[in-house]
């Protein structure tokens, strides 16, 4: 589990095609960090399979190479890293997972004085999980949303976040990891459970009835 507030910058030292994974290394500058730790990398939770001194080694499973930008990094790229939140740190973002659920496009880069609102295309299935002023992790960055269209939304960067992630590296046309908010996603379920009862109720009574009048059709 993730804040989605970026420690620091790494940079990827290397790519290994394994078919269809990956083994990906990464230079990220932490300490006493053990085997089998996450860690977010742009916003991707990986499992740390190596350790050579500031270098940690991640297998990318074909599942989050289909998903994430992860396939389209390369070496001297550089990424976002969080490690995994302890029970005592302070909770400056939101709840993140670590699992991103889709790709977003940068459309719109705009710089208002020292800060820039960047515009994204998301697909439209995964619009109705933003609200404006809710929060979404780009990146594993968690930001608020500023607006929202029917075609994607925009945020608004502040100096420090800028200077600081991989947000600096952003030109439009790039594709960003974004995971919704998995309160929503929570909401969301428990509002269509009733519904989806309702329709199975329905189907069963339907099939009942076209039985009943089969029947009485032979009699």
């Amino acid at each position: 589990m993730f804040t989605g507030i970026i420690e620091r910058l790494g940079c990827i030292q290397g790519l290994e095609d394994r078919g269809q994974s990956m083994r990906m290394s990464v230079e990220c500058g932490l300490e006493n960090v053990a085997l089998g730790e996450s860690i977010a990398v742009n916003g991707v939770c990986l499992t740390v399979v190596s350790v050579e001194g500031d270098i940690l080694g991640f297998d990318v499973s074909p599942e989050t190479l289909s998903r994430s930008s992860l396939k389209e990094r390369k070496p001297g790229d550089r990424v976002n890293i969080e490690r995994a939140m302890l029970p005592t740190t302070r909770f400056g973002g939101h709840i993140v997972s670590g699992h991103v659920d889709t790709l977003a496009t940068i459309t719109e880069l705009t710089p208002h004085h020292e800060f820039h609102e960047v515009s994204f295309e998301l697909p439209v299935n995964y619009l109705r999980y933003l609200a404006e002023k809710g929060s979404v992790a780009v990146d594993g960055c968690s930001l608020t949303v500023n607006k929202v269209s029917d075609k994607g939304f925009s945020v608004m960067i502040i100096p420090h976040t800028w200077e600081n992630t991989v947000f600096n590296d952003y030109q439009v046309g790039k594709a960003v990891n974004i995971e919704v908010d998995m309160l929503a996603r929570y909401v969301e379920r428990l509002m269509m459970q009733p519904l989806r009862q309702n329709r199975d109720k329905y189907n069963e009574e339907d099939i009942l009835l076209a039985k009943q009048n089969e029947s009485v059709k032979h009699v």
